[in-house]
């Protein structure tokens, strides 16, 4: 049997005639409408040559034919490399200098700046825009319908998505026909996903959250999306008498609640609001049930391994945690130095191991055996606890990732590039709690003195090289960074010094 994503979703829809996807403007596409576009797509995108294994990049703003992309990259057995529509050509230029594809499609207005490094990776550069339109809508509306879905097995790739690494250079994360679909049926399974849900679909789509959770969750399911091209509160709030679940990320929850017409009548229809991709403040998870009666359901999950627990649907959704293993997933904390398991209630290294965990890093052998153990567990980096009900508790990060509004950003990546700037003599970015983003990047900047350096100018430098949500929200000045015995810079006694820097 085809272990293909795309062919396990095709013989699960019940009903063609079904809406699949609304968009903004009210256009409804059926599930077997998306059928016939993907299959146009598949035939497109192999007649540019793309082949079975083969790379296809995107950097494409939020459409319907975005997503008719993603699937019909599937069904061409392509593997689909889905970019931040934020990232700079520069950034551009490694990823598809790393991976190496086949095809490589972005919007119209970014051809002449992308052209370049789409010729250096070898890669035809084609074109698709927020309305759907591009020289490679164009090769699929000329394309026909029928399209014989590629053979794939459960281990072969169906996305490669880039994630940060310890150096500040990105690692491409392997995922598999089989890791995609076994986090799907968890997902349904835990969320009580059915046919007649309609999820309020906000999300950015060149992520997990977005493109897995969100998308594959609903048409899996044979549900229907209402597909929003970007967060609007009041629109949502609007949208909640039509809809069943809304999925977000903490800032979604912290503007909604500025809404005057949060109220239980207006979200009486809702059965599931569903946060993620960043720690929900407690204050938050409180002011939610108060001022709506419904209790916001956090998980916890990550590019190389999508969804590995979640908060309960029926029984206590515990503040401040991130609830239980999912169906099939494993889950330890063990000791950060040793590797051997903890008891409960003890901080460690949290790891786990299930058929949703990747398979390794893009074309790096020796961070994938650094990160992966031979026994399938995956080391995660955050540091964690399981209480003695069994929900999972992250304490921080064995790394110093930041995550802010749901985006990844490394401070290495950002240190980079702020002590390339002139009159920089060091620098060191962290993550501060930020009400509407959970972490708020922040750079420390020590000037050498020879240049008058101001907030406003080292922004300015960076906006050119670093996408935005990697910008810090403040650049502050000091004489000196705090250093260890060792010489280390101590980013635990900033993170405490500026830990208010937000609150107001």
């Amino acid at each position: 049997m085809n272990a293909n994503l795309f062919d396990i979703l095709a013989r699960n829809i019940a009903d063609p005639d079904k809406v699949a996807i609304e968009t903004a403007s009210g256009e409804r596409i059926s599930y077997g409408d998306l059928v016939a576009r993907t299959g146009r797509m598949a035939n497109a995108l192999a007649g540019l040559g793309v082949k079975p294994g083969d790379r296809v990049a995107a950097q494409v703003e939020k459409s319907v034919e975005a997503i008719v992309l993603y699937l019909g990259t599937a069904r061409a057995g392509g593997v689909f490399l889905p970019l931040n529509t934020g990232y700079t050509p520069a950034e551009i230029d490694y990823f598809v200098g790393d991976a190496e594809p086949a095809v490589f499609v972005c919007d119209p207005s970014r051809r002449d700046a992308l052209q370049a490094a789409a010729d250096r990776a070898g890669a035809r550069l084609v074109t698709l825009d927020a309305q759907g339109r591009g020289t490679l809508s164009d090769a699929a509306d000329a394309a026909p319908a029928a399209f014989e879905t590629v053979q794939r097995d459960e281990d072969d790739l169906a996305a490669l998505l880039y994630t940060s690494g310890t150096t500040g250079r990105s690692k491409g994360a392997m995922l598999t026909h089989g890791n995609l679909v076994s986090n799907t049926l968890a997902l349904i399974e835990t969320w009580r996903f059915t046919s007649s849900d309609v999820l309020i679909h906000a999300l950015p789509i060149f992520h997990t959250h977005g493109l897995f959770v969100a998308t594959n969750v609903t048409l899996f399911s044979g549900a229907a999306m209402i597909f929003l091209p970007k967060y609007d509160a009041g629109r949502i709030l609007g949208l909640m008498d039509r809809a069943s679940v809304l999925m977000g990320v903490p800032t979604f929850y912290v503007r909604l609640l500025e809404e005057p017409g949060l109220t239980p009548a207006a979200t009486a229809r809702m059965r599931l609001f569903v946060s993620g991709s960043a720690p929900l403040l407690a204050e938050t998870h409180r002011a939610w049930r108060a001022r709506t009666g419904h209790a916001i359901l956090e998980r916890y999950g990550m590019t190389e391994t999508n969804m590995n627990t979640s908060n309960p649907y029926d029984g206590e959704r515990v503040a401040g945690t991130v609830g239980k293993p999912l169906p099939g997933v494993e889950l330890v904390v063990t000791d950060p130095e040793t590797g051997e398991a903890l008891d409960r209630g003890a901080i460690g290294m949290i790891e786990v191991r299930g058929p949703n965990v990747f398979k390794g890093y893009w074309r790096m052998p020796e961070k994938t055996a650094a990160e992966l153990r031979e026994t399938g567990f995956f080391i995660t980096g955050d540091l964690g606890r399981i209480d003695e009900n069994g929900y999972v508790h992250i304490v921080g990060r064995g790394k110093d990732l930041i995550i802010t509004g749901g985006y990844n950003v490394y401070p290495k990546e950002v240190e980079a590039e702020l002590d390339e700037i002139p009159g920089v003599f060091e620098s060191a970015v962290i993550g501060v709690p930020h009400r509407d983003f959970g972490e708020g990047v922040t750079a420390v900047v020590v000037p050498t003195g020879e240049v008058e350096l101001t907030e406003a100018a080292v922004l300015a430098r960076l906006e050119e090289r670093l996408a935005k949500f990697k910008l810090p929200k403040r650049v502050l000045f000091a004489d000196e960074l705090p250093r260890n015995t060792m010489g280390k810079v101590q980013k635990n006694v900033l993170r405490e010094r500026h830990g208010g820097l937000y609150e107001s």
